[in-house]
C-alpha cells in the first residue's frame, strides 16, 4: 500500500513541476487579430504595443515611415480626428513571411480601405505597415 501511495505523489509532484515549468516559460504570442481589435476600437497607445521599431503609414495627405513613438503620435491624432467606429476584416493572408490584413476602418468622417503588413519577430508579430486609403 505504500508504494501506491508514495507512487501518486511522486506522479503529484512531477506534475507540479511540469506545469510550473510551463508559466515559467509562457510568453505572450501576439497576432494580427490583437492588432485589428486594437484598430476596431481606435486604440493608438494599444496598437503601439505591435508596431516595429520603425513603421511605414499611409495616410491621404501623407506618407513617411516613422519611428515607434512617432508613428503612435501619427495614428492617435489620425483615429482621434477622423472618430473611428468601426474596423471591418475584409482579407487576411501570406506575402512571403509578412502576414497581411486589408480591411475597411469605419470612421464619422468616412470610410478607409485599410492595408496592414506584419512581420514575426520572435513571440511577437509586428506592424510593419499600415495604410489608410480614403475608401472609393
Amino acid at each position: 500500500m505504500k508504494s501506491v501511495l508514495e507512487r501518486f505523489g511522486l506522479g503529484v509532484g512531477m506534475s507540479v513541476v511540469a506545469f510550473a515549468l510551463v508559466l515559467v516559460s509562457f510568453r505572450p504570442v501576439y497576432t494580427l487579430d490583437d492588432i485589428t481589435y486594437a484598430i476596431r476600437l481606435g486604440n493608438a497607445g494599444e496598437l503601439s504595443r505591435y508596431l516595429d521599431s520603425r513603421v511605414d503609414i499611409s495616410l491621404p495627405e501623407k506618407t513617411d515611415n516613422y519611428s515607434k513613438i512617432q508613428a503612435e503620435m501619427i495614428i492617435r491624432d489620425f483615429f482621434s480626428t477622423n472618430g473611428v467606429r468601426n474596423f471591418v476584416v475584409r482579407k487576411v493572408g501570406f506575402s512571403g513571411s509578412q502576414e497581411y490584413c486589408v480591411g475597411v476602418l469605419q470612421t464619422r468622417n468616412g470610410d478607409y480601405r485599410t492595408t496592414i503588413f506584419t512581420r514575426q519577430r520572435g513571440d511577437r508579430q509586428l506592424l510593419e505597415e499600415l495604410r489608410f486609403q480614403v475608401n472609393q
